[in-house]
């Protein structure tokens, strides 16, 4: 079964956006490729695919992978994601201060769902962002 977790993979407009957003908050790169092919085609399930991705680490070494699709790119505009959307729900980082990240995210093209919330047990504080392209972050910090 599984061994461990390998990465989180993100679909994106903008890739350099996005790489630039990421690294603000201490990601660095990784490895980077453009792939199109029969290997790759068959792994998306698209036909003359050409993709391009960037795996950005972590300071603990967790690995984010942003993808751009060149040949088949999503055409509706990008819109925030609600907290309930069917799917992947969002990315959840911890920090030593969430009030400190969550101002760093907005100055950098983020936005804010909530402000810092403690927890009912008083142990973490809590609030969802959105990066650039709308998708949901939860950023932690353990008190």
């Amino acid at each position: 079964m599984i061994k461990a977790v390998r990465h989180t993979g993100v679909v994106v407009r903008d890739l350099e956006k996005s790489i630039a957003f990421y690294r603000t908050l201490g990601f660095v790169e990784d490895s980077r490729a453009t792939e199109e092919g029969v290997f790759i085609d068959t792994v998306v399930g698209l036909q003359n695919t050409k993709l391009e991705w960037v795996k950005l680490k972590a300071a603990d070494g967790y690995l984010l992978e942003l993808l751009q699709y060149h040949s088949h790119p999503e055409r509706k505009e990008i819109e925030k994601q609600k907290s309930n959307q069917l799917g992947c729900s969002h990315l959840a980082f911890t920090v030593d201060n969430v009030e400190l990240v969550c101002a760093h995210i907005e100055k950098n093209g983020g936005s804010l769902v909530n402000q810092p919330v403690l927890t009912k047990d008083k142990k973490v504080k809590v609030a969802y962002c959105h990066d650039v392209e709308g998708n949901l972050m939860e950023i932690v910090e353990v008190l």
